[in-house]
């Protein structure tokens, strides 16, 4: 799969003023709102960099001026850290820079990514022994990875979506877990890798207390499913569930290279007597604009009414199509 890009050259589409500022402004790009100093002269049409939330930008004097609000260790490596904030009552998401920053010998278009060009990377947060076990190599190829794609950055197609119906499914502050069996062979991973068994690992030890691999046993063709790992040591546990388990997103047939449609994977995952995570809706239709829907996305958990959910997963009941939206409620208390 290819590595998600964090930083592209886009247009700006919009500047709009900030109520109460005078010194910044609200630039979008796509469907992203960032704030930007009004003395930068950035101008609708603008070709610029954007780089998203999430991005790890390495120390080079010219990102020297985030280093007050995004300095941030990764491991041994320090950096800054892009996340989203609230300026003035504004959500700023990501970083704006000019195309100057590229070397002069660049070939500069539209969706250009210049993710590797930059150095930027995707900053991982610290993983603790228990989930990140010992490797038995890298996320098999037969299987596709969890990995969809911001509402913001579809906002060129989002009247195409418009005209479909979905099912909705809460999106969990977990850690991404998959299990398969192929021509005899049972496998558990991390959203990365896969993992050899060994004592004290959170994945393997779940997989056995839900006897997974008995379970896929009985299933008529080499299958995979995917969930969220949720409970005491993952991500501090906000839903406050006892021990650990895996709340279920996808059924995936190896064989044939294909997602299992809504109806497919809900009578896969019950008759394994497993658990899906909390669906919101099975007759969604997409409101009249993004802002509309990263609104939608603004609520509490299902599994922890206490608790902000992360945001939701919007699938076609086919599932051919897919797209997250997080919440930015979320976002902005995220550390």
């Amino acid at each position: 799969m290819k590595e998600r890009v964090l930083a592209s050259v886009r247009v700006i589409k919009d500047i709009s003023p900030i109520e109460g500022a005078d010194k910044i402004e609200v630039a979008t790009v796509d469907g992203w709102k960032v704030v930007v100093a009004k003395d930068v002269g950035h101008k609708v049409g603008d070709m610029v960099i954007y780089c998203e939330i999430d991005s790890f930008l390495p120390i080079r004097e010219e990102f020297e001026f985030l280093r007050k609000s995004s300095y941030k260790k990764m491991g041994d490596e320090e950096g800054f850290k892009l996340r989203t904030i609230k300026l003035k009552k504004q959500i700023s998401q990501g970083l704006i820079l000019p195309i100057s920053v590229l070397p002069t010998s660049i070939d500069i278009n539209e969706g250009l990514d210049v993710t590797e060009i930059l150095g930027i990377k995707k900053y991982e947060p610290p993983v603790s022994a228990e989930l990140s076990g010992i490797a038995k190599g890298l996320f098999p190829s037969f299987i596709r990875k969890t990995n969809e794609e911001r509402i913001q950055n579809l906002s060129s197609e989002y009247e195409e979506l418009k005209k479909h119906k979905y099912y909705v499914t809460e999106k969990l502050d977990g850690s991404s877990a998959t299990f398969y069996y192929k021509d005899g062979v049972f496998g558990v991973c991390s959203r990365n890798l896969e993992l050899l068994e060994s004592e004290g690992n959170t994945f393997w030890k779940v997989a056995r207390n839900l006897d997974i691999e008995n379970k896929l046993k009985g299933v008529s063709y080499n299958v995979c499913i995917q969930g969220e790992l949720v409970g005491e040591g993952v991500q501090g546990n906000p839903y406050k569930v006892k021990g650990q388990t895996v709340k279920f997103f996808n059924a995936f047939n190896i064989d044939t290279q294909e997602y299992l449609d809504y109806k497919g994977f809900e009578h896969l995952i019950d008759m394994l007597e497993l658990e899906t995570i909390p669906v919101l809706s099975e007759d969604f239709t997409l409101p009249d604009t993004i802002d509309e829907l990263l609104q939608y996305a603004d609520d509490k958990s299902k599994l922890n009414p206490n608790f902000d959910r992360e945001g939701v997963v919007i699938r076609t009941l086919d599932r051919k199509k897919s797209f997250k939206v997080i919440s930015n409620v979320f976002l902005v208390n995220e550390k």
